[in-house]
């Protein structure tokens, strides 16, 4: 099958989620002898080899725009696939719903993987929150498939816009044992820290994690890895209030084996993540052997089994503060025990990659009920 992959920074770039799926899938769709091809902007590449780890790369510009520049980079890229004789053309991002109507007039099978609920998320406050619902919808109504990562996504998808679609989640590797020598940069001991692994953005409640932190006399550390790559008032507060409490920043940590080594020797990864579906830095915990404090949200309960696999918390003053002042050595090492075995039995990427190629071919055999 020939099959394009449209709505992502591209290949083997990663910065996102989004790049990291078109990355574990594209190479295993090639693997399995699919002719796979991915667009990419131009502009991030500095070497533009025509073809890399089995994968086709076309490479188009776009506006340099923080606002435009995916979304103009994905018109172009939509259009460029409807005169290439693709079997299947895979979008990512809901943003990208409206140019379902151009594939349609042109007659080709597509999917979109629509990910999370990105017209609750705070920073698309306005008219960016109202394209994104309007686009969320016109996915449902343009493309032949629509996935969703997650069942609650799945039900929300159906109430929301009376549409079916089909559930394939997001996926994760087990990574190999880390060793503890890979903490030596920040001076951490193994057990010594709670760890947080995502963006300091509003709907991933830092500040909320932080403020638990201060208030819960915990002996053990915070570490938070990651920021955001602009000026931004809130993640200046989370940084004021965390350094104030002896919160440690690592900002970004792009070396793997320290990655992996920190979500495993942590005492306890804390997910603060709200809006989503499956989400990919809770994933890794998993899959890295941790055990989880997660934000009480039906996404959190899906993936950890409802609480087999993590505990919860909501976003009242005390909640988290408990857990970390009353963590329970046992309870937690129950929780490490049967981490990785959740990512082994629910999410893997080959599991993922079989599950796309199925729908795959099922649109490239012309069964398309989506339409």
């Amino acid at each position: 099958m020939r099959i394009a992959i449209i709505g992502s920074r591209g290949y083997p770039y990663v910065y996102s989620g989004y790049e990291t799926f078109v990355r574990e899938l594209g190479e295993r769709l090639a693997a399995r002898g699919e002719e796979v091809t991915v667009y990419c902007h131009r502009g991030l590449f500095r070497e533009r080899p025509g073809r890399l780890n089995g994968i086709r790369l076309v490479y188009l510009p776009t506006i340099e725009r923080k606002n435009l520049s995916q979304f103009v980079h994905s018109l172009q890229a939509m259009v460029h696939a409807c005169f290439c004789r693709y079997d299947v053309i895979l979008a990512v991002n809901s943003a990208n719903g409206p140019f379902g109507l151009l594939t349609r007039l042109c007659g080709r099978r597509t999917v979109i993987n629509v990910d999370g609920l990105e017209w609750l998320r705070p920073k698309w406050r306005g008219l960016g929150a109202r394209y994104f619902r309007w686009a969320s919808r016109q996915a449902t109504r343009r493309f032949d498939r629509v996935v969703t990562d997650s069942l609650e996504m799945q039900k929300i998808y159906a109430r929301e816009f009376g549409a079916a679609s089909t559930m394939i989640a997001y996926g994760a590797n087990i990574d190999p044992a880390a060793a503890p020598a890979l903490l030596a940069p920040w001076a951490l001991e193994p057990q010594g820290y709670y760890l947080v692994v995502g963006r300091l953005v509003p709907d991933n409640n830092a500040d909320l994690i932080v403020r638990e932190f201060a208030a819960s006399g915990s002996k053990r550390r915070l570490v938070i890895v990651g920021d955001v790559p602009y000026r931004d008032a809130y993640a200046e507060g989370v940084h004021g209030r965390g350094r104030a409490a002896g919160v440690l920043f690592t900002g970004y940590v792009t070396h793997a084996g320290q990655l992996a080594a920190l979500y495993q020797h942590c005492y306890a990864y804390v997910h603060g993540h709200e809006f989503g579906g499956t989400n990919p830095s809770l994933l890794h915990a998993l899959a890295n052997g941790c055990a989880v404090l997660a934000l009480d949200t039906v996404f959190s309960r899906e993936v950890l089994g409802d609480g087999e696999h993590g505990l919860f918390f909501n976003k009242k003053e005390g909640s988290l503060g408990r857990l970390f002042a009353a963590a329970d050595d046992g309870l937690l090492a129950g929780l490490r025990a049967g981490a990785r075995r959740r990512v082994e039995e629910s999410y893997s990427w080959e599991k993922v990659t079989s599950q796309y190629l199925e729908l795959f071919a099922e649109l490239a055999d012309g069964k398309s009920p989506g339409r």
